[in-house]
């Protein structure tokens, strides 16, 4: 590989051996490969309880086409499941603590209902996921009468042992090979009855690793389908053999700690330096907002303030797979409450967010150059005269390139030349629509956490 005058360039993912999306494809570190349209893709999180007043999956439809307009492409549930109501919290209780694995939560709708809904997400175009709580269940589930032994047990009191810090969950036993049996055959009911296209695994680090590798190629086997686990491949990179995602759950702490403390811009470019390490074999997710977040920590607004389009623009662009929550595309300003009713609401800069949304799906979705994990896209971060406060980078395939330079800072009315020789010729700004030439010209004017976006 040629030497390049960049800071750093992200390494390629390996892969061999040609096939289709009827099985599923392995790199050469016994990594699974990603479906390809995941490659591509932008998901879409749905808090069904709060997106409307009903809170059902049929109030629910009526947005599908407000949510294809916008250009999303997956869409993940959370969990649908019903919730168990001994120790639950607040006046509805937990998604997360589950009391049947292969029924639904009559607050929703039906089976019926859901069953329909991902038949007309699939005949629009959308791919959807389901959250998926191997971990743990409420303490009224089934198993707790008809399988006590699938559960781990407090030894000081001799009861079903409570979840780290939450006492309306209660954690299963692993080590039980029937338990795995049972589980397996829940996730499979879901793809052989509703035809879903995947899971987000929720805590996948607190389940055994070996109980994944055992799980995924059975359920894989009904059809190939796409895995994201919720844990950070820095702190465990060995359950990126498993799954075709993760969390950046480093970057979204270090990224809230860089605004509120002012800290210096290589606090972000040493932690991306970390993720580069780890290449590919797993696709990171990059996110602003969640479910948690939202509801314990605040809103993107509260903990990025100025920052959070900037940040939204390098989640669309930077090597992974963007992820959105309820409400984050309209400006929902409110922490959305988590165990009551408490409807999203749009915020005052809702027609703004959209559009700006909007254009960062389309682009992220059209540009082959922002393939996540693509072995023939490279990615090179830009030398400019003011590398204190801006990150500027090229993702690039073949003549197709998109630039994106952002502000990292409060400095208003800041002039920089990028000086690196991968920036050349004419682009097209992603918002806007007009055309640069930057050749000769690459000199900015940026405002304090202003971004600009280029493709060609």
């Amino acid at each position: 590989m040629r030497c390049l005058p960049v800071l750093f360039l992200l390494p390629l993912l390996i892969s061999c051996g040609g096939t289709t999306d009827k099985k599923k494809k392995f790199t050469m570190n016994g990594h699974y490969e990603p479906l390809e349209w995941v490659r591509g893709t932008s998901i879409y999180e749905v808090n069904i309880r709060q997106y409307t007043p009903e809170g059902t999956f049929n109030a629910f439809a009526q947005h599908l086409p407000r949510l294809k307009e916008l250009g999303v492409e997956t869409l993940w549930f959370m969990p649908v499941t019903p919730i168990a109501q001994k120790n639950k919290k607040g006046s509805m209780g937990s998604y997360y603590a589950c009391s049947d694995y292969t029924s639904i939560n009559p607050e929703f709708g039906t089976m019926d209902d859901f069953k329909a809904l991902v038949k007309q997400a699939h005949e629009m175009g959308f791919k959807v996921i389901l959250d998926w709580v191997a971990n743990h269940t409420g303490w009224d589930h089934h198993w707790t009468i008809e399988h006590p032994d699938y559960y781990l047990k407090d030894t000081a009191t001799n009861d079903f042992l409570r979840a780290s810090g939450m006492d309306d969950i209660i954690e299963l036993d692993f080590s039980n090979p029937a338990l795995r049996k049972a589980m397996t055959s829940a996730m499979q009911f879901w793809v052989t009855e509703c035809d879903i296209d995947g899971f987000r695994c929720d805590l996948a680090f607190w389940v055994e690793l070996d109980y994944w590798k055992e799980a995924r190629p059975q359920v894989d086997a009904i059809k190939p389908l796409f895995w994201l686990g919720e844990y950070d491949e820095l702190e465990k990179p060995e359950y990126g053999q498993v799954f075709d995602a993760s969390y950046s759950w480093a970057w979204m702490h270090r990224t809230e700690e860089f605004y509120k403390k002012q800290l210096p811009l290589d606090t972000l470019t040493g932690l991306l330096h970390q993720y580069d390490a780890l290449g590919d074999s797993t696709i990171r997710a990059w996110f602003t907002s969640n479910h948690d977040e939202n509801s314990w920590n605040g809103t993107e607004f509260e903990k990025y303030g100025s920052m959070f389009k900037a940040l939204a623009v390098f989640s669309f662009t930077w090597n992974g797979i963007p992820l959105l929550y309820s409400g984050q595309e309209l400006g929902n300003t409110k922490r959305i409450d988590f165990f009551d009713k408490d409807t999203i609401q749009a915020g005052p800069w809702a027609a703004e967010l959209t559009g700006f949304y909007k254009s960062l799906l389309r682009l992220k979705s059209a540009h082959p150059a922002l393939k996540a994990g693509d072995p023939s896209v490279t990615t090179y971060r830009l030398q400019t005269s003011d590398d204190r406060h801006v990150l500027a980078y090229i993702r690039r395939k073949g003549e197709r390139e998109v630039l994106v330079v952002l502000n990292l800072s409060d400095q208003k009315d800041l002039h920089f030349d990028i000086t690196s020789s991968e920036l050349k010729g004419v682009f097209k700004n992603a918002f806007s629509g007009a055309a640069n030439d930057f050749t000769n010209e690459k000199s900015f004017e940026l405002q304090d956490w202003e971004f600009m976006v280029y493709e060609r």
